[in-house]
């Protein structure tokens, strides 16, 4: 009778008291070490691999850690930032208020604002200077915030310096509720190429965009 490695497997898988009837056969079995080769017993080759599996497990764990720490941090600096658009009780001071608090609380280096049609209590600021259709156009389109690199985009040149700096970009369209019309853009910059990667999740800035288009409805024409 011809024995192969798998009718092996499968009898002491069916037997699963097999070492219980030969227990000397636990310290007699030598299996090369998975990294250095030398001979070792089959309990010690467990031994290793249960181990292996704990050490994967515990950095599993502290990954899974060090990620809701970061998230708690981004949700900390949403709340601070929320916070301070709503003690904003000049509707004039609110899009310097947004942009500025913006920079401060998620250490964004560029950030700039667009409304169109804007009211006329912001009517002179910059950000109610014209944008070009292409521009509107583009914004309606996103349903989503984007995140790339900044391959001129209209929305660069109205960061600090022109956007000349600017390597990643985020854009985030402003719309009340559902409504498939945008009213305004916010834009983020940064000189890091990896700030704004297009891989990158948007959730907290989909959050960001929310409630920016709810703190600046109030200034539609």
């Amino acid at each position: 009778m011809n024995l192969h490695a798998q009718d092996i497997a499968q009898y002491l898988s069916d037997h699963p008291g097999f070492f219980d009837e030969y227990p000397e056969l636990l310290a007699a079995i030598q299996l090369p070490h998975p990294h250095n080769g030398q001979a070792i017993s089959l309990v010690e080759r467990q031994s290793l691999m249960l181990r292996e599996r704990i050490k994967a497990l515990e950095l599993r764990v502290a990954d899974m850690v060090r990620h809701g720490q970061e998230n708690d941090a981004i949700a900390d600096k949403l709340v601070n930032w929320t916070r301070a658009l709503l003690l904003q009780a000049d509707p004039a001071e609110l899009p310097a208020t947004l942009i500025a608090e913006l920079k401060r609380a998620f250490d964004v280096p560029y950030a700039g604002l667009r409304l169109w049609n804007a009211a006329a209590v912001v009517a002179g600021q910059e950000c109610a200077r014209p944008v070009s259709k292409d521009t509107v156009s583009l914004a309606d389109s996103m349903r989503v915030p984007f995140c790339g690199s900044n391959v001129g985009f209209e929305a660069a040149s109205w960061l600090e310096e022109g956007g000349a700096s600017v390597q990643s970009i985020a854009m985030l369209p402003l719309r009340v509720g559902a409504d498939p019309q945008t009213f305004g853009l916010v834009v983020l910059g940064s000189a890091d190429k990896d700030r704004f990667q297009i891989t990158m999740g948007t959730a907290f800035l989909e959050r960001i965009a929310e409630l920016a288009s709810a703190a600046l409805a109030r200034l539609r024409g």
